[in-house]
């Protein structure tokens, strides 16, 4: 490709006042020939390779003949300017192709088709498609070409694209796309742009009934915006005036059109990701994000105060009662925490299940920490096709070696033996459930022909990952947990026989702790939740990681404080098995955002259809269980931590 060379600009200046003076500027053409011959040389220094040498066309600002020198190929996708090679670089009259990528309904996100399952005007050469990688394949990609002339700084007033005979079974289809409000979606450069695929009328007349008219959109204005030679916008918008009405008749003639309209802008061209992202940052919308915080904020504070007034005071007169009782040799009748204390380090039951559970939870605790680390340092800008579900799946599989190696040695600190056993129990306790509810929605996809089935390629992709990376790991690192010499230390001697439990009353249960456990946490995400779900379910931009991070921070620790608290008053009544209630009462949360999915499908959101329905609840259940075992694991080692401090702070027999 032909790129102009950049030089400085006090350079042309002065070039283009010497030449409206009509001085003789022999001596500047040699000058300008000598630098770009300087410059090729330089950068034919650093290119190792050679290869066949392309043309690169100068034209000095004062307009006078060009020059043309060679320079190596690696050139001819970029543009030379300081020596840095990029892309996305244009000339004029160079075609830019316009991928289309998918239709469907605008509120059933998910539920999306290949572009051309709709009668458009398809190339004259024949649909090729573009290669996709892992997780442009799993947001249900499908790019494909169109018949758009778009060249670049080329206008075209009303260009035709086709005409067209729609038989009754095109229009059927028309009709059903307008009635459901479907959308189209396409890429221009790596731009995307939407548009209506028609619109629906009612029509009102005195006396009957409304009558629904259903019109298609055959011309569309594609409006795109200029840095010299890169494309910097793209907005496209079809023409009310020129539909045609499809509500009735069995074959329709219709002539599809479009125009192109191209204006300068002074955008540089690495801001121009910036107009997708400003929905996140209008003022009203950060005012709330704020309010977010602040609410968090507050009820971390008074959660906090509210355990240190438990911890300094209630707990403070507890070890002052203790050591009375110890240093007095009467007998006193038992209670409180501290007599259960041969009882409170006694395993838990079904311990092979717990560890897989801590160390599963260890790992996803482990995978969104580096996912978030990725979102700060700006790998995740919008429309950056699939990069999310690609490093999920990635970091995944590379951290499995920490679910293995925490299972394991907590499953042989807790004296098990039956460790293969435990390490497959850790390698399947998310994947499992997770490939049940893939296979389920994805037939559904499959039924309904949506670009949301996953092609078989992509699926033996998947499995090879899965087979190749992420159970080798988890074995490894489950070799390397049964092998550790660390002891789990308790610091009082368990009891040969388990102490009964009172009769306690029914809010000391675990379904009303539980329920008491998650209310707090939940409430400090509430509002951001709304956010989260509007982008990931519908069409909205999250950019904002930075505040969803400090609202993830807030989350874990009202989560590790509420959990101790429960924790304390479950001790205090001599109910001595914590283990799994700590568990359940961290992971409780997952449970409140999964009973906030169904406030948002029927009161938030206009989602419909048996796919989205089937789709939404699907793959929200395999979030919301992610979450309960990741904060699950949080309350526990919070717990942990707690009844390890206070037991060595008392003299236990």
């Amino acid at each position: 490709m032909s790129a102009p060379i950049k030089f400085e600009k006090t350079w042309f200046a002065t070039i283009k006042a010497r030449s409206e003076n009509g001085e003789d500027l022999t001596q500047d053409h040699l000058r300008v020939m000598a630098y770009l011959e300087s410059k090729v040389k330089a950068l034919s220094r650093t290119t190792k390779e050679k290869k066949p040498v392309v043309t690169l066309i100068f034209r000095d600002a004062c307009g006078c003949e060009g020059a043309a020198i060679s320079a190596p190929s690696t050139l001819e996708e970029g543009k030379l300017e300081e020596g840095v090679v990029s892309d996305h670089v244009y000339k004029v009259h160079e075609k830019v192709p316009l991928y289309a990528n998918k239709v469907g309904p605008f509120h059933n996100p998910s539920e999306t088709y290949e572009y051309y399952r709709l009668p458009f005007c398809p190339p004259e050469g024949g649909l090729e498609h573009k290669s996709e990688d892992l997780g442009e394949v799993l947001i249900g990609d499908r790019l494909v070409s169109t018949p758009y002339d778009i060249s670049f700084r080329v206008d075209h007033e009303n260009e035709k694209l086709c005409s067209k005979e729609l038989s009754t079974k095109d229009l059927k289809k028309f009709r059903k796309a307008v009635k459901d409000d479907y959308y189209f979606q396409m890429y221009y450069d790596d731009l995307p742009l939407w548009g209506f695929i028609g619109k629906v009328e009612k029509i009102l007349r005195p006396g009957q009934p409304a009558e629904m008219r259903y019109y298609l959109f055959t011309h569309v204005h594609f409006e795109i915006s200029y840095n010299n030679d890169r494309v910097i916008e793209i907005n496209v918008s079809t023409d009310p005036l020129r539909t045609v009405d499809i509500t009735e008749g069995d074959e329709i003639p219709v002539e599809f059109s479009y125009s192109v309209k191209w204006k300068e802008t002074s955008i540089p061209f690495d801001r121009r990701m910036e107009k997708y992202s400003r929905y996140s940052f209008l003022p009203q919308h950060l005012e709330i994000h704020w309010f977010s915080i602040i609410n968090s904020c507050v009820t971390v504070l008074l959660l906090t105060g509210f355990l240190a007034t438990i911890l300094m005071r209630v707990l403070k007169n507890d070890f002052i009662k203790y050591t009375r009782e110890e240093d007095s040799a009467e007998e006193q009748e038992e209670m409180g925490w501290k007599y259960v204390h041969g009882d409170v380090f006694r395993f838990p039951p079904q311990i092979s299940l717990f560890c897989a559970t801590i160390g599963t939870g260890t790992q996803l605790f482990t995978m969104v920490l580096c996912v978030f680390s990725l979102a700060l340092v700006g790998v995740f800008y919008p429309y950056n096709r699939g990069a999310l579900l690609t490093a999920i799946i990635v970091l995944y599989a590379l951290t499995s070696g920490i679910a293995g190696y925490v299972s394991a040695s907590n499953y042989k600190q807790m004296g098990g033996e039956q460790w293969v056993r435990n390490v497959l129990l850790t390698g399947s306790l998310y994947c499992g459930p997770l490939f049940f509810v893939f296979c389920f929605l994805n037939t559904v996809a499959i039924s309904y022909r949506s670009t949301a089935a996953l092609p078989f390629g992509t699926i033996c992709v998947i499995f090879v990952i899965w087979g190749l990376i992420t159970f080798p790991l988890t074995v490894l690192g489950g070799i390397a947990g049964k092998n550790t010499k660390t002891e789990f230390a308790a610091p009082c001697r368990t009891n040969k026989y388990p102490r009964e439990i009172p009769q306690l009353p029914w809010y000391r249960y675990t379904i009303p702790q539980m329920c008491m456990a998650g209310f707090l946490p939940f409430s400090a995400i509430y509002i951001e939740l709304y956010y989260i779900f509007a982008s990931v379910w519908g069409h909205k931009v999250y950019t904002i990681y930075s505040i969803l991070f400090i609202v993830f921070i807030i989350l874990l620790i009202v989560t590790a404080f509420i959990t101790i608290a429960l924790t304390y008053f479950q001790l205090a009544v001599e109910d001595h098995e914590w283990w799994w209630r700590s568990v359940m009462c961290g992971g409780s949360t997952g449970m409140f955002i999964y009973g906030y999915c169904f406030y948002y499908y029927f009161a938030r959101s206009d989602m419909s259809g048996f796919m989205q329905t089937s789709f939404f609840f699907g793959y929200m259940f395999m979030i919301c269980y992610g979450f309960f075992i990741m904060l699950g694991t949080v309350g526990y080692r919070a717990s942990l931590v707690f009844v390890r401090h206070i037991y060595k702070a008392i003299k236990c027999e």
